[in-house]
Formats: structure tokens, sequence, C-alpha cells
């Protein structure tokens, strides 16, 4: 029945684009086999000709020369060429500069196959199918390798990559926390006044999106049967796609990242645990951001779902102003990333290490300072539903509704 459901049910956007993707793939492919082919003709006619010479020595000489260079002459313009692409990409140069200082040993970790490429080779690769939805066939034509060589080489450099993430993602400790504060509101930038009365400065804005993978093969299994059967036919199943947890900074960079299945309701409860466990990550003075969802807290302040009143009005438009940087920074992501717009993996652990590999390289290009600008999809419906609000975090709340409205009733008219 899922077979036959499958055949009939009209695709999905994302999988209309992959099996348009790959409808356009094979016939390129076709084009170069044809051209291989011709050109395999020439070669076999001109192999004839030389045989019909005379001289025996020209018989069994000539074609061990010609057929010898020219595997020679192919791979030194392959490395010419990707030198120069090098020079002409300083992107890639930063990566390969990073991964050298921070791994010495990643030369030692090559594969053992055919396929052995240089740490700039390797970069070059992985860049190009984090940020461009191609499939591997596509970049084995470009690249010379096999898709099976190039599956193994990319997720050795997402390996690498994600070693560097405690280095890389970082929660601000010490001094750094206060180059890093942002006033509640910006209107409020120099009235210092209010912080000392108990106004909070926000260290970061915490927030989540969602990375479309391929269903896993399987799924719905028999524990999900009941909860598939009541699930409307145009609701996604929940793990068809990943759940990306992230805080970002004043500054859009990530200092906080938590990747989960779809189907696993977390919401910053881990998070907020942490923080429990370790109140020295916001000190005293300091909060966080969140959208409705989130469990409002003494350090996690989230909007209300709806303003019944001018006070409630004014704090959501300063908490509105804090949660359009962390979409700016997820637009961001996605726009210099493409690759996860859809990730067509089955495999958790293998589509993780992708978006992990993502996050760590998101901050690494704005320590290049390459900035990229992505688009904000407005169109991603938001959970409304406040939940686990506790008595500190509805005490805090109100404390800083009452000093905003108190400022703006003071302001001079």
């Amino acid at each position: 029945m899922d077979v036959i459901q499958a055949e009939w049910e009209p695709l999905s956007h994302w999988e209309l684009d992959q099996r348009l993707d790959r409808a356009v793939e094979e016939m390129i492919e076709a084009d170069l086999v044809a051209q291989v082919q011709e050109q395999a003709a020439v070669l076999t006619q001109a192999s004839q000709q030389e045989n019909s010479t005379p001289s025996h020595q020209a018989q069994t000489a000539t074609p061990q020369v010609s057929e010898s260079r020219k595997p020679v002459k192919e791979s030194a313009l392959q490395r010419a060429h990707a030198t120069e692409v090098m020079e002409a990409n300083p992107t890639v140069q930063y990566v390969t500069n990073f991964l050298q200082s921070s791994n010495t040993s990643y030369s030692k970790n090559r594969l053992s196959g055919r396929a052995r490429l240089s740490l700039s080779h390797t970069v070059l690769l992985s860049l190009t199918l984090l940020s461009r939805r191609i499939s591997y066939r596509s970049v084995s034509s470009s690249f010379h390798l096999e898709k099976g060589n190039i599956h193994r080489i990319f997720f050795s450099f997402c390996d690498q990559v994600i070693a560097q993430k405690d280095r890389v993602i970082q929660w601000p400790t010490g001094q750094e926390v206060l180059r890093h504060l942002l006033p509640f509101s910006s209107w409020l930038s120099r009235n210092e006044g209010l912080e000392e009365r108990g106004l909070p400065q926000v260290l970061g804005v915490l927030g989540d999106t969602r990375i479309p993978i391929r269903l896993p093969a399987g799924k719905p299994d028999s524990e999900s049967d009941a909860p598939e059967a009541k699930r409307p036919k145009n609701e996604a199943h929940p793990d068809s796609w990943l759940n990306l947890e992230l805080v970002c900074n004043d500054k859009g960079r990530f200092i906080y990242c938590h990747i989960s299945k779809g189907s696993e309701k977390d919401t910053g409860s881990t998070l907020a645990e942490r923080i429990r466990q370790n109140p020295e990550m916001l000190p005293p003075g300091t909060c966080l951001i969140a959208r409705v969802g989130y469990p409002l807290t003494e350090q996690i302040l989230t909007p209300f779902s709806a303003g019944r009143n001018p006070q409630e009005n004014l704090y959501n438009k300063s908490v509105r102003s804090h949660l359009s940087r962390f979409n700016q920074a997820v637009a961001d992501l996605k726009e210099r990333f493409q690759k996860l717009r859809y990730l067509d993996m089955g495999n958790y652990e293998r589509a993780k290490a992708v978006v992990l590999t993502a996050c760590v390289l998101h901050n690494v290009f704005l320590d290049m300072g390459d900035v990229t600008k992505g688009l904000i999809d407005r169109s991603i419906p938001e959970d409304l539903e406040e939940v686990n609000e506790d008595a500190a975090g509805v005490k805090m709340r109100e404390t800083v509704v009452n000093l905003l409205y108190s400022t703006l009733e003071a302001a001079p008219q």
C-alpha cells in the first residue's frame, strides 16, 4: 500500500526539484558519454593508421609513447586548473589554512583508495557540494572521480570540520560576554538607569529552523502507525526534517548548536537545563530572547502570543527586533550552504554531520569577513502556544514590561 500510495500521490516541490536535477544530470552524462565515444573512435582510427607504417619500431614505440603521455598531460592540466581556482577563490584558501592550522595530521588521514586528493582539492570539492544543490554525479564529472569516492571524501571533510566545533562554536565567557551584550530595546541604548533597576541586557537569541531530509526507509514504522493514521495528508512526516536549534549573538555568529530529529520535541529544554546547571553562562543582568513556544524562564524571555494592552505590545516590539536578527542569521546560513534547503539523505547521522559542518563553517566565514545575506522566509508558521512558564520567568517578564512602559510614559512629548 505504501508503494502504491507513493506512485499516485503528487510529488512535493523538493522531490520534484530532485527529480528534475537527476533528469538534467542524466542528459549531461549522456552527452559526455557520446563525446568520449567519439574521441575514442578518432583515437582508434589514428592508432590503426600508425600501425600501418612499414617500420616495426614505429609500430611498437609510437603507441606506447602516446598512451603514456596522455594521462600525465591531463593530470597536469587538472592540477593547474585547481591551482588557478584556489588562487581565485580566497574562501577555499582560508578554509584550507584553517584546517591545516587546527589539524596537522590531516594529510595522514587521506583515503587509502584511488581517490587521493590534496587538502585544497578536498576543500574545493566539499564546498562545492555544500554551497550548491547538486549531486555527487554532477561533481564526479568535474573532478573526474567516482561517486563512491566523492561520498567518502566529502564526509571525511565533514568529520575534520566537526572536530573543530568546540573551538569555533563557543559560548562566551568573562570579558567576551560584555563585548556582545545588546540593550533590550534599541531606543534605550543610552539609558543605563533602567539596567540598574532590573532591565536585562541581551546576550543572544535562541531559535530553531527545519532542515528537510529524505524520509528514512521503513517510515512510518509499527510504533508510529497510529499517529500516522491521524495525521493530515498534507502534513509532512516529522522524521522528514531535522530540528536545528541555535543561539546567535549580536554579529549573527552561532554560540550554541543542537540538532535533533523532527520527531523529538526538545524546544530549548536541553539548553534551559544546561543553564540551570551552569548559571555562570548567563551572568546577572543578562538574558536570552526566544520566540513563543520556548520555555519562559528568568534567563530566557519570550514574547506574548498576542499583545493584550499597550504595555505588552511595546514589550513584543522590542523582542521582535532581536528575533529578526536570528531569522537573518538562519537565512544567511541557508543562502551560503544551499544544500541545507533539502538533504537527499535518509541517514540521520550523515544528515546531522552535514548540518553541523555548515554551522561550523558559518562562523569560520564570519571570522574571514565573508558575509552572505539571505532572504528571510516569512512563510514558515510559528508555534504561538505559550508553554512551560515558570514563576520566576513570568515575574521577570512583567518587570521588563513595566520598566519599558514607564520609560515611555516619562519621555517628553
